[in-house]
């Protein structure tokens, strides 16, 4: 007997609550999104046919409060609820309001949740039903000095984890006993913010580990398959950036080995819906059989579920609500495999600077293109578009960008494609090293591992150009000269190839400088001021922070280390004016340079404060009015779009007073820990 579903509420936001109101159209299904106060002009919330306002920006006050989305779908009359991936998707007690409410959750039982939700009662469970395990502590005994202990026991390296993570939340590699305590203490602080539980346990770390997970399905009907496997191994702080599948070097022999574990793991649970069984594998030569231990199971879709699509020709988001309709799944023989997909994520943020996040609105240009060729073709998964806003209370993620094709090789040069298809303004985002990691001699041989990007981190992340003096010179060349910005097609929305420059213009205006010409951006919180002070046929002199540089008309290779290589303007760089700074861009380097608005002439750099560096939450303070510090001492710590980062004493001091507490929620520039004034000699 089958439910009906007429109407979805999508309990998320972004780029899968997106996904997901595409599915349901195709079904004809009706959907109902829910937004709060920082996405009320979502493009989810103009997707979906309805809207519900649920609260403040702050999701703890909005996407995660069970009674706001049960209430939300009874106004509305949804017969049914999406998680998404992410916020409540893995709750075990939203699956039980929604059961209460009598509206149909889109996901496992909450059982399986709770038997697959604790890592280390996950493992117990692996155990016993025959799948492979990691050799490790998961006991109940929290003390330090034993999780100390049984770490040694193990050997160094371990990975500390928290028993309720998730996406690289509460996670920390230990390389030796005397770092233990420290990253102890922080991942139990992660772990108590994200997931209301501190408990870890303690896992051997392997050596040149990959990480393959298998894309499982249970129905109603106790049938469970999977579609085949993914491997996820290229990571940034144990989150991942790139994805594909099948995974490289797999053979027919191991690959039924692990589907067949992944298959067992998900029936140990009587597991209905989509999920995925990880697998930490020994990536030091070829894959084995007996290399592989499982990690975890996630009970929800996962972010890189568009890559098994393509191989597979199957919606995993139509099968999700068929599945919770109480239809059948198609027997495993039906299931085929064809041909290769690469996704990579699209996130705004500055990989130079550790990955920050970049907070802003995208330009009105912001576009992005689906391409199909005669190989292969490649597919753009968003939810965001042109005058969007990203913003400090959610993930920093733009867009996925999934190539497709014949094999790995069409498949990895047609995600490149994709991601120089985009057009981003307004913001910084990782584009440029999205593309170096695709290139690197290393992925395209299949050689990788959880360790790539450390591992190449000087050849995949570029020197911070918004550090060199020369970008300042090249965005205020294109400021004074007042040259026509680049121009959007508006029926293909692809950048037409015409680059303007100042040396282009016809107006004299190199014997008649420009009425203002001098402008400010900002670096770093201060000021950079520019300057024109001199031009020519070829070329352009500004001051950059009274510093002459010289932009030349020429047209020379790219270089990374040689400022003034850098400053050639013509078929280099492109150029968009925005209202708050200049988007520079090259092949696929993206660089927002903001406006320093408001200019005080006596500004600088203080080496007496700490300031947020960014909107975020305030999770930890070391010191106290009046403390002595010294410099590099650790003094607060924040978390900021899922990303915690320790701040620390600029030099030695006393404290003189500290501008926040634990729990608030600060903007950028919040002097948050303020020093004594040093005495004048």
């Amino acid at each position: 007997m089958t439910k009906k579903i007429t109407k979805i509420l999508i309990a998320n936001r972004g780029e899968i609550a997106c996904r997901v109101i595409k599915t349901a159209r195709k079904m004809g299904i009706a959907t109902v999104a829910v937004y709060s106060d920082a996405d009320r002009k979502a493009l989810h919330v103009r997707l979906a046919d309805e809207a519900v306002h649920i609260g403040p920006s702050p999701a703890v006050e909005s996407y995660l409060v069970i009674e706001k989305i049960i209430a939300a779908a009874k106004e509305t009359s949804a017969d049914a609820i999406h998680p998404g991936y992410g916020f409540l998707s893995e709750n075990p007690d939203f699956v039980r309001a929604c059961e209460k409410a009598e509206v149909t959750f889109i996901g496992p039982s909450a059982e399986a949740m709770e038997a697959m939700g604790l890592k280390d009662a996950a493992k117990k469970l692996m155990d016993e039903a025959g799948v492979p395990i990691t050799p490790g502590y998961h006991g109940k005994d929290q003390s330090p000095k034993l999780l100390k202990a049984k770490a040694g026991m193990i050997g160094y390296p371990v990975l500390i984890k928290a028993v309720a993570g998730g996406g690289g939340k509460g996670m920390r590699k230990v390389e030796a006993d005397a770092d233990f305590d420290a990253a102890l203490a922080s991942c139990q602080r992660e772990a108590a913010s994200s997931f209301g539980n501190q408990d870890v346990l303690i896992e051997k770390y392997i050596q040149s580990p990959r990480h393959i997970e298998v894309q499982v399905f249970g129905d109603t009907h106790g049938n469970v398959v999977h579609m085949f496997e993914r491997d996820c191994s290229l990571q940034r702080r144990h989150q991942k950036v790139i994805e594909e599948a099948p995974a490289p070097g797999m053979t027919d022999t191991v690959r039924k080995a692990m589907t067949d574990a992944a298959v067992k793991a998900a029936k140990a649970v009587d597991y209905v819906g989509a999920g995925t069984v990880e697998f930490i594998v020994d990536g030091s030569g070829k894959l084995k059989t007996d290399g592989f231990w499982f990690m975890e199971m996630n009970t929800r879709l996962q972010v890189e579920h568009p890559v098994t699509e393509e191989i597979t020709g199957l919606d995993l988001v139509e099968w999700q609500i068929r599945v919770a309709r109480g239809e059948k799944l198609p027997k495993q023989k039906d299931i085929k495999m064809e041909g290769h997909a690469v996704e990579a994520r699209l996130y705004a943020e500055d990989p130079a600077n550790d990955f920050r996040p970049s907070i802003g609105s995208l330009s009105e240009y912001a576009s992005f293109t689906n391409y199909k060729s005669h190989e292969g073709h490649h597919r753009i998964d968003t939810g965001v578009t042109g005058r969007d806003r990203i913003t400090p209370f959610y993930d920093p993620m733009i867009a996925k960008i999934i190539g497709v094709g014949k094999n790995r090789d069409v498949a990895i040069s047609e995600c490149a494609v994709g991601i120089r298809s985009t057009n981003i303004g307004g913001i910084s985002c990782n584009d440029q090293f999205l593309e170096n990691c695709l290139n690197h001699e290393a992925f395209e041989s299949g050689n990788i591992s959880t360790g790539f990007i450390e591992s190449y981190r000087d050849i995949l992340i570029w020197p911070d150009l918004l550090q060199l003096d020369g970008l300042y010179a090249l965005a205020g060349a294109h400021y004074f000269s007042g040259v026509p910005d680049q121009l959007v097609d508006e029926d293909t929305s692809s950048i037409i190839k015409s680059n303007p420059t100042p040396f282009d213009k016809d107006d004299g205006w190199r014997n008649n400088l420009p009425g203002q010409h001098r402008i400010w951006f900002l670096r770093d919180g201060n000021p950079v001021e520019v300057e024109l002070e001199e031009i020519d046929e070829t070329s352009i002199t500004l001051l950059v922070n009274r510093e002459p540089i010289r932009v030349h008309d020429t047209h020379a290779p790219y270089p990374t280390e040689n400022v003034a290589t850098i400053l050639t303007y013509r078929d280099s760089w492109f150029f968009l004016t925005l209202d708050d700074g200049i988007q520079v861009q090259r092949e696929s380097t993206s660089i927002f340079v903001p406006f320093y608005h408001t200019v005080d002439s006596t500004h600088s750099a203080s080496s007496d404060a700490i300031t947020a560096p960014m909107p975020g939450k305030i999770i930890a303070l070391n010191c106290a009015a009046g403390d002595a510090v010294s410099e590099g001492d650790a003094l607060v710590v924040m978390e900021a779009m899922k990303m915690e980062q320790t701040l620390t004493a600029p030099r030695d001091g006393v404290v003189a007073e500290v501008g926040a507490a634990v729990g608030e929620l600060v903007t950028d520039g919040t002097v948050l820990v303020k020093l004594q004034e040093e005495e004048k000699k």
